[in-house]
């Protein structure tokens, strides 16, 4: 497993261009083409992962299946995100049509949080981007849906999302990127978008 240092920004509609332009200005490089992503989010009944997210509590986990509708990826990837005090790391494997169905229907049984099952939609474009080590993703266009009736909430924001290895000098990370860094989970803000509809 690879662990590595993650750290989130929460960029309103009107400060993205500088962002953007802040990228430019560090010659990044786009490394993909934007794709829209789609994950639905798998939970149990006592919502321990959302409120483990929000305590920042370790070790945790979300459990989600991930697509890429529009691209010519059409794989179904089922992953567990974990944060440890160690770092943080994804496993991904490939599941078929069917495999997610049977999963829809019967749930995710997990070791530390029991039956889980499928909560919520989280969807968005992203757009990627590198600077010698470090990627940078930015998400825009985020929708939040739940599984149940489709009930959706819209996000205004940007969500930037900077990754490099765990190796990583924090400070020198912090330095090269000058915006208010910030502890944020889609899936938490999915929570509570939708959690009084």
């Amino acid at each position: 497993m690879s662990y590595r240092i993650e750290e989130k920004l929460s960029i309103d509609s009107n400060s993205i261009l500088e962002f953007k332009n802040y990228l430019n200005s560090k010659t990044a490089k786009q490394i993909y083409q934007p794709r829209k992503i789609e994950s639905l989010y798998f939970e149990n009944n006592k919502r321990e992962m959302y409120n483990d997210s929000l305590e920042g509590l370790t070790p945790r986990k979300k459990i989600r299946v991930r697509n890429y509708p529009d691209a010519e990826d059409s794989k179904l990837y089922l992953e567990t995100k974990v944060s440890s005090i160690e770092g943080r790391f994804k496993t991904r494997t490939i599941i078929d049509e069917n495999k997610f169905n049977y999963l829809k229907k019967t749930g995710i049984l997990d070791s530390q949080y029991g039956l889980c099952k499928p909560y919520l939609y989280v969807a968005y474009k992203r757009q990627y981007f590198k600077i010698n080590d470090v990627r940078i993703s930015i998400d825009n266009n985020i929708v939040y849906k739940i599984y149940s009736h489709g009930i959706f909430q819209n996000d205004l924001n940007s969500i930037v999302e900077i990754k490099t290895s765990i190796k990583k000098d924090l400070d020198k990370l912090i330095e090269d990127f000058p915006f208010q860094k910030k502890r944020f989970s889609k899936y938490c803000n999915a929570v509570e978008k939708l959690i009084s509809l």
